[in-house]
């Protein structure tokens, strides 16, 4: 990894930390790193909930929309404009929020309603189980559309303005992991503390799974995926 693109990935992922410092429902970081690993992974934060969840909230579903957005934030911030490093972050983050809207019934505008459906897979022409024709009218998937679009909306600009207020601290974390590569919770609460952005919460032990953000070197995303 060249030293620009080191630079850029460890702000990345000082962002996605941050954000997970900064808000109140997010898993706690317990590590973040720009060691390559293999010849896709730039970087990783890895976070662990306290413990095992079998539901989740619309509270805690956004922050993790929020965790999603925060690479981005950071390097728009730094560098004024994003890159392609940020596409499997949007999707993700599209994806949760197309959930939220569409499934688990967390719309002010729709309310207790999952429009889910039955969408069974069109397999003559190849399409996914996911790709099967809508169980509602197009004039619906746009509205569903809008929701969606508003909710990552909404989202984003609170985390731009987290990392825009947590700026120095931002920079200081972005800064030691460019030194050490590797920075572990207590060392990066202890940065975050020092330079105005101590975390919004306690912090618990860690329990399984991890869900770790991962920056692919090849289609250049932040990925989420169980450990």
């Amino acid at each position: 990894m060249s030293p620009r693109e080191k630079e850029r990935t460890a702000h990345h992922e000082s962002g996605h930390a941050l954000v997970g410092l900064s808000v109140p429902h997010a898993d706690p970081v317990h590590r973040i790193s720009i060691i390559p690993r293999g010849v896709a992974a730039l970087g990783y934060t890895l976070s662990l909930p306290a413990e095992d969840k079998y539901n989740l909230t619309r509270s805690e579903l956004e922050d993790r929309i929020a965790v999603l957005l925060g690479g981005r934030a950071a390097e728009l911030l730094v560098y004024g404009e994003v890159s392609t490093g940020d596409a499997d972050d949007l999707s993700k983050a599209v994806q949760l929020a197309r959930r939220m809207v569409r499934d688990f019934g967390m719309s002010d505008r729709f309310g207790p309603v999952s429009f889910g459906g039955d969408r069974r897979p069109r397999f003559l022409d190849g399409a996914g189980p996911d790709e099967g024709p809508l169980p509602y009218s197009q004039e619906t998937a746009k509205l569903i559309d809008g929701e969606v679009e508003s909710l990552v909306k909404r989202i984003d600009d609170n985390v731009r303005k987290i990392i825009a207020e947590r700026e120095k601290a931002l920079r200081a974390i972005a800064k030691r992991l460019i030194e050490v590569e590797v920075i572990e919770q207590d060392e990066l609460v202890r940065i975050a503390s020092d330079n105005g952005a101590p975390p919004v919460k306690p912090l618990a032990p860690p329990g399984p799974p991890a869900v770790e953000s991962v920056r692919d070197a090849t289609e250049g995303p932040a990925r989420i995926h169980p450990e």
